[in-house]
């Protein structure tokens, strides 16, 4: 089960739909054999914020976080990897940044978050690169071109 929580003020830029690719895709193109639940969040900074600092001692904003579970949940009888948060102030400012729409933004953010909710860090420069060369890969399959370098420490 995939869980989208999108409040009104944010629902007008990104659909259910468009969310639920970008998770097959990048579940797909990783080889993630089972279909994994995973809950997607979009979200103001102030909660970003609290979230940051409470989970990562970091007082300040972020466009991402990813919380990894990964075990068996006995209700839905399948693996839950975690939940990815997203701001979506950051994602405009990001979207504006790099000249491209809040919705590619947020599908972007949605495959870092992913990423890391499988594994996956930057922390490292080999890691970064495969991280990164995933992301194309993922984006390119989801028809967009986005730029990742400039993605922030999530």
């Amino acid at each position: 089960m995939i869980a989208f929580l999108v409040p009104d003020p944010y629902r007008e830029e990104i659909s259910d739909q468009t969310l639920l690719s970008c998770v097959e895709t990048t579940l797909g193109m990783v080889g993630v054999p089972d279909s994994p639940s995973v809950t997607i969040m979009i979200t103001d900074d102030e909660k970003m914020r609290e979230m940051n600092q409470r989970y990562r001692n970091f007082d300040k904003t972020t466009d991402v976080l990813a919380f990894q579970a990964d075990f068996v949940d006995p209700d839905l009888e399948s693996r839950y990897l975690g939940d990815v948060a997203i701001s979506y102030p950051q994602a405009e400012v990001q979207a504006l940044n790099r000249e491209h729409t809040v919705e590619e933004e947020l599908q972007l953010l949605v495959v870092h978050g992913l990423l890391h909710l499988l594994g996956y860090d930057h922390d490292t420069q080999t890691g970064k690169e495969e991280m990164w060369s995933i992301q194309s890969e993922v984006l390119a399959a989801l028809g967009l071109s986005i730029e990742v370098e400039n993605v922030k420490e999530s």
